[in-house]
């Protein structure tokens, strides 16, 4: 009887164990990945904020590629992005 106890033991161990395994690894998969504030790049009304003194953020940018209106974009491919006014900054850049 002491071995059937051990075996329904270890049995129950091993599926708490996997289920932990589990939750895991469906927090990992749900991790964004990394982005930065790209100025200059956002059509108009397109902008994620900043948009200039005054503005009330998101979608406030009036011009295309307006240089203090900022878009998120993926980690590192902000000042590869090229637009008709340049290519886009890390740092706001007057319009």
């Amino acid at each position: 009887m002491p071995t059937r106890s051990l075996v329904l033991t270890a049995v129950a161990l091993a599926a708490l164990a996997s289920g932990v395994a589990i939750a895991q690894d469906k927090k990992t998969k749900e991790v964004k990945p990394a982005t930065e504030k790209c100025y200059g790049v956002a059509l108009a009304g397109q902008n994620d904020c900043a948009a200039g003194p005054g503005s009330a953020c998101m979608g406030a940018a009036k011009v295309d590629y307006q240089g203090d209106a900022w878009k998120e974009v993926p980690a590192g491919t902000c000042t590869s992005i090229k637009t008709p006014k340049g290519n886009g900054s890390l740092v706001p850049k007057k319009s």
